[in-house]
C-alpha cells in the first residue's frame, strides 16, 4: 500500500470525523436549527450508506471471498462479517448509557430549557463526547479502511459519515457552552471528540497491515456494511424522525439513494 493512498484515506477520515466540529458553528451563530433541514440531512446520509454498503461494498466483500473459498463457502463468510459488524457496532451502542449517548439527543433540548446547573451541563457534554469518540472508533475503521483500499467507496461513506457527525458536535456544544459561557471551549469538545474517528481507523489499519489479504479484507468490507446499516436505521433515521416529519426523512433517504445510483452509473 503507497504512502499517498493511505494519506488520502487519513484525510477523508479525518474530514468526516472532524465534521463534529461544524455543531460549534450553529452554538456561535445562535440561531436555531431547521429541523426539516436537518431531518432531510439525516435521510440522506442513512440513504448513501444503506446504497452504498448494500449493493457495492457487500458486491466487492462477496468478490473477494468467493474467489478465496468458493461461492458457497465465500458467501457464508460474507453473510457471517456482514451481521459481526452489526454485532459490534450493536455492543458498543448498548455499553453507552442512554443519557450519554450522542444519538439520544433530546437530552439536550431539555438542558436549554433548564440550564441553571452548569456542574450537570458541563458533566453531560463532556460524557457525551466521550461517548462520541467510542462511537466514531467503529466508523473510523468503516471509513479508513475502505478508503485506503478503494477510493471511489470511501468518498461516499466519508461525506454520509460526516453530515450524521454535525448533530453530534452539536449535542457536545450546546451543553458545554450553556455551562461555561465559553464558545472556544465548546468548539474544542465538539471538535476532540470526532478526532477517535481518524485515529482509530489509522491505528486499526496499522495494526492489521501486516496480516493484510484478500480475506481479511472482504471480511472487512462485509463487517463495514454491516456498521453502515446499523448506523443508518438505529440511528439517522430514528433521529431524523424527531427532528422533522417523518415523511421528509424518507425523501432524505430516497434523494441519499438515488444520488448514489446516479454517481455509480458515472462512473461505469
Amino acid at each position: 500500500m503507497d504512502f499517498r493512498s493511505i494519506l488520502c484515506a487519513f484525510a477523508l477520515t479525518a474530514f468526516a470525523g472532524l465534521s463534529t466540529g461544524l455543531g460549534r458553528l450553529f452554538v456561535l451563530a445562535k440561531r436555531n436549527i431547521n429541523p426539516r433541514f436537518l431531518s432531510l440531512s439525516l435521510g440522506f446520509s442513512a440513504g448513501v450508506m444503506v446504497f452504498i454498503s448494500l449493493t457495492e461494498i457487500m458486491t466487492e466483500a462477496r468478490g473477494l471471498l468467493t474467489a478465496e473459498w468458493g461461492d458457497k463457502t465465500g458467501v457464508i463468510y460474507t453473510f457471517l462479517a456482514f451481521f459481526g459488524g452489526i454485532l459490534l457496532i450493536g455492543i458498543i451502542d448498548h455499553l453507552v448509557p442512554d443519557s450519554s449517548n450522542p444519538h439520544e439527543l433530546s437530552h439536550v433540548n431539555q438542558q436549554e430549557e433548564n440550564s441553571c446547573n452548569n456542574n450537570k451541563l458541563m458533566r453531560s457534554g463532556i460524557l457525551t463526547a466521550i461517548a462520541i469518540g467510542l462511537h466514531n472508533f467503529p466508523e473510523g475503521i468503516a471509513t479508513f479502511s475502505t478508503s485506503v483500499s478503494n477510493l471511489s467507496l470511501g468518498l461516499p461513506i466519508a461525506f454520509a459519515v460526516a453530515i450524521h457527525n454535525i448533530p453530534e458536535g452539536i449535542a457536545v456544544a450546546v451543553p458545554i457552552y450553556k455551562a461555561t459561557g465559553c464558545r472556544v471551549r465548546a468548539f474544542r469538545w465538539s471538535l476532540l471528540s470526532g478526532l477517535a474517528e481518524p485515529i482509530g481507523g489509522l491505528l486499526s489499519y496499522l495494526i492489521l497491515q501486516p496480516f493484510m489479504s484478500d480475506t481479511l479484507l472482504g471480511i472487512i468490507y462485509a463487517a463495514v456494511a454491516g456498521i453502515m446499516v446499523f448506523i443508518s436505521f438505529d440511528e439517522l433515521l430514528p433521529l431524523a424522525h424527531e427532528y422533522g416529519e417523518e415523511h421528509t426523512s424518507i425523501y432524505g433517504l430516497i434523494a441519499g439513494m438515488a444520488v448514489m445510483a446516479f454517481s455509480l452509473l458515472l462512473f461505469m
